[in-house]
């Protein structure tokens, strides 16, 4: 089993990020059902395969404990925020359904702020998946999937890269 990855903010001492990455989900319909029901730990299940750099849930994070810290959340907790945090629109039941699991989720992200050991592996437990390294982001992501939802052209790609127009995009998301 790989490590989680821990990320922590200079914006917030003292709070951290924890994420791990699970490939080869094959329950991700149960889990959906379980998150739906509210009998899965409070975490954030991210669909892995349109979170394209580990840089992205690090900005999403920092947005989120911002949105906390002013009391103007979008929506109920710090975690659904963090997913809502990863897309680029500002609906939020759009940015759950395309961001979050859904029934055919093969690849899933889940990070919990402050996250203790015990929690990470009672999440892990639920998850029908090998966990792999955060490192290993880039085998799952779908990039036609990722230019669809960012609205990322081929024009654009020439003059700057994806992680740059999806940062951007994901950055100034409460300014447009």
């Amino acid at each position: 089993m790989a490590e989680p990855t821990v990320l922590s903010f200079e914006t917030h001492p003292g709070r951290t990020l924890t994420a791990a990455l699970f490939k080869d989900v094959k329950n991700a319909k149960e889990l959906r059902a379980l998150l739906a029901e509210g009998s899965l730990p409070e975490f954030a299940y991210i669909n892995a395969r349109v979170v394209l750099d580990p840089f992205i849930l690090q900005l999403s994070g920092h947005r989120a404990l911002a949105a906390e810290g002013s009391t103007r959340m979008a929506t109920r907790n710090i975690h659904t925020e963090l997913v809502y945090g990863v897309s680029a629109t500002k609906h939020v039941a759009e940015s759950l359904k395309r961001f979050g699991i859904n029934d055919d989720t093969s690849a899933v992200l889940v990070a919990r702020f402050d996250c203790k050991p015990e929690e990470l592996e009672a999440v892990a437990k639920r998850i029908e998946g090998e966990q792999a390294a955060l490192s290993e982001l880039g085998t799952v992501v779908d990039l036609d999937l990722i230019d669809k939802y960012f609205k990322v052209s081929k024009q654009e790609l020439q003059s700057r890269g994806r992680l740059d127009a999806v940062t951007f995009r994901v950055g100034a998301k409460d300014c447009m």
